[in-house]
């Protein structure tokens, strides 16, 4: 299962939760960024619907396949404030 890691940090005069290298906007105080983060991870483990899906590979092949909408991540708040 893939595990997604939300990280509370400071960013640009506040504060902002980010995901690998993707910021959030900015918030004025930890304790807003924190709350959007934990409203983010909770919203990602969400089920879906299954719904159909088209993309293109690296060699420009594209692909259509059935995603799962009850596949969902792990998510994690790390917040070491």
């Amino acid at each position: 299962m893939t595990k997604v890691v939300y990280e509370v940090v400071q960013h640009d005069g506040g504060w902002a939760y980010k995901v690998g290298d993707v910021l959030s906007e900015t918030y004025p105080t930890h304790q807003q960024a924190h709350a959007a983060a934990a409203a983010a991870a909770g919203r990602q483990q969400v089920s879906g619907r299954a719904e159909g899906i088209e993309y293109e590979d690296t060699s420009g092949k594209w692909h259509q396949e059935l995603a799962k909408g009850e596949d969902r991540p792990e998510t994690e708040l790390d917040d070491k404030e």
